[in-house]
């Protein structure tokens, strides 16, 4: 005969798997394909962006061969991008890329999934492993795309990341610097110069250059790279700063090399011949950096 104790534990074995079933049945309802539809876009005007995704997932798992099933795919990836759920929605965007490649919105799918790589972009002081995966999803847009408007506002969302990095290369210069490590400083500065030319840290980053090398006691390079700055961007306050510390050390060889010029305007306003003799030295890194740098303008 059964105790009672093991009929009361089938009992509550058989309770709990009714329930479960109950469970199961009332989180699957079936419904029309829009009404599934429609009710996912009232989730994403209220917000619920979480919620809005799982029942674009309902579309596309109750009704797969529909039209609003494909939308409701890029919808899914859409409303993951707004909750902050950007891995989940890089994989929805590529699952819509690899079912759909010739689809009228695979351009935005692209599009998407640079953006979920794009907003997890770091500060400078962070690793940057996320602003090259952004350009890279950038990139791509723009190979694919050219003429769309993702591929116009790729294009400019990459210039940032560009600018992000040349900032990173800068930040590192500077701690080295500060630390007194001239030549790994160099180093990075110039990255920034040869990589980075478009960038607005350029300048900065030939001043400092200049402190670099005066701090090591190469006063021809610190002039070299001050004659740089100043014909390239000859109204800068890094020019000023590079030029008073040439100055400042000699002044004599540095107004040599400034047409004459004792003041940041003067040698600004000296003849372009002379900038240019002053700035172009015959061989080595200047030479080629003028040649780069100059290049842009």
């Amino acid at each position: 005969m059964i105790s009672t104790r093991l009929a009361w534990t089938i009992l509550a074995a058989a309770l709990l798997l009714a329930g479960c079933a109950h469970d199961d049945k009332d989180a699957y309802t079936e419904k029309p394909v829009e009404t599934l539809y429609n009710e996912a876009m009232n989730d994403m005007l209220d917000g619920g962006y979480t919620k809005a995704a799982k029942a674009f997932d309902q579309v596309d798992q109750q009704h797969p061969y529909s039209v609003w099933a494909t939308r409701a795919e890029l919808m899914s990836a859409y409303a993951l991008y707004q909750a902050n759920k950007y891995d989940e929605s890089i994989v929805a965007c590529n699952r819509f890329i690899q079912l759909h490649p010739g689809h009228r919105d695979v351009a935005y799918a692209y599009y998407l999934k640079a953006l979920d790589y794009y907003v997890q972009i770091a500060d400078v002081a962070r690793d940057q492993k996320m602003t090259k995966q952004a350009m890279d999803a950038l990139q791509e847009v723009v190979r694919r795309f050219p003429d769309t408007k993702y591929g116009r506002d790729a294009r400019l969302k990459l210039d940032l990341c560009v600018d992000h990095l040349a900032g990173k290369e800068m930040e590192i210069g500077r701690f080295y610097e500060q630390q007194g490590d001239y030549l790994a400083a160099i180093n990075r500065f110039k990255r920034v110069i040869d990589n980075y030319q478009k960038t607005t840290h350029v300048p900065e980053a030939l001043q400092r250059l200049a402190e670099c090398y005066t701090a090591l006691g190469l006063k021809d390079e610190a002039e070299k790279v001050t004659s740089v700055l100043g014909y390239n961007y000859p109204g800068s306050p890094w020019y000023e700063r590079a030029y008073s510390l040439i100055r400042t050390d000699a002044p004599n060889e540095f107004a040599a090399a400034t047409g004459g010029a004792t003041k940041p305007d003067e040698a600004a306003a000296a003849t372009p011949d002379a900038q240019k003799a002053a700035a172009a030295p015959s061989q080595g890194f200047f030479g080629r950096m003028f040649a780069t740098v100059s290049s842009i303008f």
